[in-house]
């Protein structure tokens, strides 16, 4: 009895320690030729992501929508936008999916809406109609200027002021992506009632767009001004003055995590399961910890400090890892190094195939559960998109300081040597962003066999963290950091696992913690096995060794 309790436990906390894989569907697979990722195409490409191993998928937005800001503008939450297909084409993923042992989360939006919503358009006409306080409306100043210095994170004051209403509704991201009221108990029953929709559809749960930013401070108090040896450019790049506020008043409110208990209650009877994104460069570990405490919360989130443009070095992990410890070692994290937002790690870490396999093994150690970015298991490195073939208003704002998020959005690689690397199938469109050149020279089908490959590397890595469970529920001691070594310990589940990774060209000298080790990664390129009490780990060697005797 205590068994089967125990494996229903385990079973319902599936997400813990998952390897879940991010698809951007406008560039994975485009079934019906017409330049333009889609639903059906996800579904044709799935037998990839579960030779990789992963335990889920992760399907950016695919709702109606404007396409705006590509999908992350809603105009309707529970249907499909036809250029991605029908609910049937969801309905025949989500089969698909269940066949090959993948759980599917869906991208869900709820900070904010499209201006086509047809609760905005409600929402505008008058201030008296029943959703008038579905968005965030202030008066102005007395000088008709916006009610407070709020700013958008795509540039600019994150007011707008409309004519009919004479007021200006909030918007943290485009104009054309008012903010939902948080504060009004109606908004929050309605996007309860999305999340049961999708959750009655067969989704496992849900990766929950800026969960941070769902609340506003109802006074509107203006928020202060950041030192500038305190602006971090995560969250958005250094030429947006977006980092030089302390951002306390406009997302990160305490009230938020009422919504959030209650999006959980709805959640558990179907065990799905929630990964927050926390944007928030000056307390973004600390948000983590708050939103996945115990177990009404939410069960994890990541935050941007993986994400961040220098090199992770070997204190600056133990650092964030530590921090961790300190204000979310009852919660939970996500990691993730390249999304649909930053440019892709090997770029923006500039790094070779050798620190490429290092990093991927790492984050396949470290406790936590894991973010895969479509391509990322290819080595591919950010695309050169030219001006005239951007897309993204975001890039289109800051260039040329800032080029956008179009680089680490072009199309899916599959077959090298066919039209558009075989991303289009069933015409000759163009694809809605170029295939990158240099990227299809990394293609699935060039690194299919090649037992050396970024690929197959991807899949050892995996197999790893699946093959020792430890990995993906076990503790985890406190990170050394000695010159570019990082060391830890995981124990649980059966086993004790040391962890050795050089995160540096030169060659380091590694001490065996007491004990006689073995090897459990020799199939992984750049594993050092032991010899002796003291190990020489190559630029970006590695070691994963098991505890003889447990």
């Amino acid at each position: 009895m205590t068994t089967t309790i125990a494996s229903a436990e385990k079973t319902a906390e599936w997400w813990r320690g998952a390897v879940i894989y991010q698809i951007y569907p406008r560039s994975f697979q485009d079934a019906n030729g017409d330049g333009i990722g889609d639903l059906a195409g996800i579904t044709q490409r799935l037998d990839h992501i579960a030779s990789l191993g992963a335990d889920a998928i992760w399907i950016s937005p695919f709702f109606t929508s404007p396409m705006k800001d590509f999908g992350y503008d809603v105009s309707d939450y529970c249907d499909v936008d036809a250029m991605f297909g029908t609910l049937r084409d969801f309905d025949d993923l989500t089969s698909r999916a269940r066949e090959l042992g993948l759980k599917v989360l869906i991208d869900l939006v709820l900070s904010h809406t499209s201006d086509q919503h047809p609760w905005f358009a409600e929402s505008r006409a008058s201030r008296e109609n029943p959703k008038s306080d579905w968005y965030v409306w202030a008066d102005a100043k007395p000088d008709g200027t916006p009610p407070n210095n709020w700013l958008s994170i795509f540039g600019g004051s994150g007011w707008q002021w409309d004519a009919r209403r004479q007021q200006y509704y909030l918007h943290n991201f485009l104009t054309s992506q008012p903010d939902l009221n948080f504060h009004c108990e109606a908004v929050k029953q309605e996007l309860l009632s999305v999340a049961r929709f999708w959750l009655n559809r067969g989704v496992n749960g849900f990766r929950l767009d800026t969960i941070n930013f769902y609340t506003h401070d109802a006074e509107l108090r203006d928020n202060p001004a950041l030192p500038p040896e305190k602006r971090v450019a995560n969250t958005a790049p250094a030429v947006n003055p977006y980092i030089w506020q302390d951002h306390l008043y406009d997302k990160s409110r305490p009230e938020n995590l009422e919504f959030l208990r209650e999006l959980r209650a709805v959640m558990e009877p179907y065990d799905a399961a929630a990964v927050g994104e926390v944007g928030d460069d000056q307390r973004g570990l600390e948000i983590l910890g708050q939103y996945t405490r115990g177990n009404d919360l939410m069960h994890m989130c990541y935050a941007f400090e993986l994400l961040a443009g220098d090199t992770p070095s070997a204190d600056y992990v133990k650092t964030t890892m530590d921090l961790v410890d300190q204000v979310a070692s009852d919660g939970w994290a996500c990691w993730a190094f390249s999304n649909h937002d930053v440019v892709r790690h090997p770029t923006r870490w500039k790094l070779e195939d050798a620190g490429i396999r290092c990093f991927n093994v790492m984050m396949m150690c470290l406790r936590g559960s894991v973010c895969l970015y479509q391509g990322e298991e290819l080595g591919l490195y950010e695309a050169d998109v030219a001006y005239e073939d951007l897309q993204d208003p975001y890039g289109i704002q800051f260039w040329p300081e800032f080029k956008g998020r179009d680089g680490c959005r072009t199309p899916m690689v599959w077959e090298a040597h066919n039209p558009h690397a075989g991303f289009g199938t069933g015409g000759d469109a163009r694809p809605w962003l170029p295939v990158s050149g240099s990227q299809a020279a990394k293609a699935v089908d060039l690194q299919e066999n090649v037992p050396t490959s970024t690929l197959n590397h991807y899949r050892r890595s995996v197999a790893l963290r699946q093959d020792h469970p430890v990995l993906k529920r076990g503790s985890q001691t406190p990170l050394s950091a000695e010159g570019t070594v990082l060391s830890f310990i995981r124990d649980g589940e059966g086993e004790t696992l040391f962890c050795a990774f050089n995160l540096g060209e030169a060659e380091a000298d590694l001490t065996l913690p007491a004990g006689n080790w073995t090897s459990v990664a020799d199939g992984l390129q750049g594993t050092v096995a032991p010899e002796g009490k003291a190990v020489k780990l190559p630029g970006w060697g590695y070691a994963v060794l098991a505890k003889e005797g447990e």
